[in-house]
């Protein structure tokens, strides 16, 4: 098994999302991934890495999707919630080349996997093959210049009461365990595989892609308490999430 699969912490995962999503998710992913996709009857979605298939649940009716993920008990969750005939799942590594059969789709979506994933460049690859020529492709990250597990965080400046975000690297490659449930001493552990933005510009680049939109999504929640000026102003400033569109050539 590829030691980036969530298969060891799948019920972790399954419970937080559950059938809608957790909250990021319904507040502000798939909401924007929607608009950002703009699907139709006719439309045909890959979705890589899909786990559990939220976002299968999120799109409503196409002409096909497919789902897949490296997770087997992830990808059984999927199939038990799904309620469309033409919408399949099954597991795959998102690195590894996809069986020809499977054609070309108009659309293809990866929602908060790639830092999850050791090679995106090798996951681009792969999805370009099955991309139609102008195809397009949305994909969800945290944000890899503010959200770096273990080299980022917040810092106060009491002077100037100002909440900043703290960097300790940014442009290195990083493969960063985490602990599912940091509480507890023998936590399964997840990995988080952090890249600079330049490096997914090139990965695009060299598997056929141009972008055509970078967008930055801040979280939504707001602060109470006499932190709250500061955080709230922080929250708008650094944003959680970076979304790409990149269309095939």
């Amino acid at each position: 098994m590829n030691d980036s699969s969530w298969e060891n912490s799948q019920k972790w995962y399954n419970d937080i999302v559950g059938p809608q999503g957790h909250y990021y998710h319904t507040q502000v992913v798939l909401p924007n991934t929607l608009r950002l996709l703009n699907l139709n009857l006719n439309s045909t979605l890959l979705d890589v890495a899909c786990g559990q298939g939220v976002l299968a649940r999120a799109i409503g009716k196409v002409k096909h999707y497919c789902g897949y993920d490296l997770s087997s008990s992830l990808i059984n969750e999927a199939k038990k919630l799904n309620k469309f005939k033409n919408f399949t799942f099954f597991v795959h590594d998102a690195t590894k080349t996809l069986d020809p059969s499977l054609g070309l789709f108009s659309h293809a979506a990866c929602l908060l996997a790639l830092q999850n994933i050791p090679s995106p460049q090798e996951v681009f690859r792969s999805i370009s093959a099955h991309l139609e020529s102008g195809g397009k492709f949305v994909f969800v990250i945290n944000h890899p210049s503010f959200r770096i597990p273990r080299m980022s965080g917040w810092i106060i400046d009491e002077k100037k009461k100002l909440q900043s975000r703290r960097l300790d690297a940014y442009m290195s490659h990083q493969k960063i365990p985490i602990a599912t449930h940091p509480s507890q001493p023998n936590s399964q552990n997840t990995l988080s595989f952090h890249y600079p933005l330049s490096y997914f510009c090139d990965a695009l680049k060299n598997s056929g892609f141009y972008i055509e939109t970078v967008e930055e999504w801040c979280s939504n929640k707001t602060s109470t308490g006499k932190m709250a000026t500061q955080e709230n102003r922080a929250r708008k400033e650094f944003p959680l999430f970076m979304a790409i569109v990149a269309i095939k050539k």
